[in-house]
């Protein structure tokens, strides 16, 4: 019986758990080794992973989805980076809204990846300027 020999890339998205542990970190203001001791997962495996030349064995990608908030699903997709066929985006009440449209995106196959990524980003830039806004107006408001 002939096995398939599928690709680590294939099943563990590194470079969107790499995108996800450097936003997150950006986003609160941590250093690698600040995250590091958060999450038990190495500075140097953590730059190895934002990166994206780092492999996370299954522990590490435990805790730095645990650390992200993040269901492990999102990083180990199982499916074959080269198939056609395009699954749809799941996503989960915890999960930012950014994230979702960021999922979106990346699944729209009228869309380049660089397009993806620059829109996402907009996106984020734009909801986060809205949305402390909407949260200043309302604070005012009870007052």
């Amino acid at each position: 019986m002939k096995r398939t020999n599928r690709s680590a890339k294939g099943l563990v998205n590194t470079e969107e758990l790499g995108r996800a542990v450097r936003r997150r970190r950006e986003e609160l203001g941590l250093s690698l080794r600040d995250v590091a001791s958060k999450t038990s997962v190495s500075a140097s495996t953590l730059s190895r992973i934002e990166n994206g030349t780092g492999k996370p064995d299954a522990d590490n990608i435990a805790r730095l989805t645990a650390w992200l908030d993040v269901p492990m699903e999102r990083i180990l997709s199982g499916r074959d980076p080269e198939a056609e066929e395009t699954k749809a985006v799941v996503y989960y009440p915890q999960e930012p809204t950014p994230e979702i449209v960021e999922a979106h995106l990346r699944a729209d196959r009228n869309l380049t990846p660089e397009t993806a990524a620059a829109l996402s980003e907009l996106f984020r830039v734009a909801y986060t300027n809205f949305s402390k806004r909407t949260g200043d107006k309302s604070s005012k408001r009870r007052r």
